[in-house]
């Protein structure tokens, strides 16, 4: 090894304590990608429900007009699933971010993590309670806004672990602007942004760090 490249190595080095000292660096791309599949996964369920539930075709043709029984107990298996995909994807998630950080030799509940998940939960929180509203005022709202309201929780966050991150939540903001144009097709924009753009995030956080 050449002096340079020594100096070299020892400016990495220090490059790799600065940034454990100043982010958590420990979100492991598996994690996103685990994510992304269940949530997808839980898009396809949802699909499967509102379309067995509703049957189109009689609705449209008005043979067979859902009563509010019907409609209240789809909305209650709705929440319900969206409840255990998010119980799923945190716990896949918390899995492969814990094992990257014990191999990293790292503790996962530190200061820089808490600190990142308090910037989280603020708008995440604000969302939720948000989205209850709508619930009663607008229902074909709540795709877009779980969108937006996580996007704005990934940049809020994202000073706190990687750049990644931030582009994930502008990406979920635009998309959930976009949603807002058509009401009509929420499950495919939630899908698009929790599952794909989970997906996609995870894998370039896997093969351009992890490998």
């Amino acid at each position: 090894m050449t002096e340079i490249d020594k100096q070299l190595s020892d400016l990495k080095q220090i490059r790799q304590l600065m940034e454990r000292s100043s982010k958590f660096i420990s979100l492991s791309g598996l994690s996103g990608i685990s994510a992304g599949v269940i949530a997808l996964i839980g898009a396809f369920v949802a699909r499967w429900r509102i379309h067995n539930v509703l049957d189109f075709n009689n609705v449209v043709s008005y043979k067979a007009i859902p009563s509010f029984d019907v409609l209240y107990s789809l909305l209650f298996e709705l929440i319900a699933l969206a409840s255990i995909t998010l119980i799923l994807a945190l716990a896949a998630a918390f899995f492969f971010t814990n094992k990257k950080a014990s191999e990293r030799g790292e503790s996962l509940f530190d200061s820089l993590s808490i600190r990142m998940l308090v910037n989280l939960a603020i708008p995440l929180i604000t969302g939720g309670i948000f989205c209850l509203f709508l619930l009663q005022q607008n229902i074909s709202l709540i795709a877009p806004a779980m969108l937006i309201f996580y996007g704005l929780a990934l940049v809020n966050g994202s000073r706190y672990t990687v750049d990644h991150i931030r582009y994930l939540g502008m990406a979920e903001i635009v998309l959930g602007l976009i949603a807002g144009l058509f009401p009509g097709k929420g499950l495919l924009f939630w899908a698009t942004g929790f599952g794909v753009f989970h997906i996609i995030y995870g894998a370039v956080m896997y093969f351009k760090l992890e490998r």
